[in-house]
């Protein structure tokens, strides 16, 4: 069984979720189903055919938390040290063409979210930049095309 690393907070999100799900939302649809049941012809019900569609997701998605969660290696980022980019590394960028900064930390493939920093273990720039230093350069090829960045900083918050 696959290990699925994950920073606490990810951890936390997906614990929160799963028991949103199974707390509010699976009751809710139970309920939805019930009601529409009320109304008779099922075959023709579409409110009894939306409902149970929405009960096939959230039973999907509470099987697919579970799972996560159970496989979960949570890391605490705030123990790690070194000089060297690995999980959980906040890294400072430099476009080499623009000269533009970013930064990123780099998480589990269900904490990504690159818009707001955070940068998923699998993606092709977190998989160039493991390993390296400040002061190394990398180059990616993204869709968009090949680019390359300067580490300017590691950090483990």
């Amino acid at each position: 069984m696959e290990k699925i690393p994950m920073t606490a907070a990810g951890y936390t999100r997906l614990q929160e979720e799963l028991k949103h799900l199974k707390v509010v939302e699976r009751p809710a649809v139970i309920k939805a189903i019930a009601e529409a049941r009320e109304h008779g012809d099922l075959s023709e019900n579409a409110e009894y055919h939306a409902a149970r569609e929405r009960q096939s997701f959230i039973e999907g998605r509470v099987m697919e938390l579970e799972d996560k969660i159970s496989r979960a290696e949570v890391i605490d980022v705030s123990k790690l040290t070194g000089n060297a980019v690995k999980f959980g590394a906040t890294i400072r960028l430099a476009d080499e063409d623009t000269d533009e900064e970013s930064t990123y930390q780099i998480v589990g493939a269900d904490e990504s979210d690159i818009k707001n920093g955070f940068l998923s273990i699998t993606s092709p720039l977190a998989r160039a930049l493991i390993g390296k230093h400040v002061g190394d350069n990398v180059e990616v090829t993204t869709p968009g095309g090949s680019k390359s960045y300067e580490i300017v900083e590691i950090a483990f918050r």
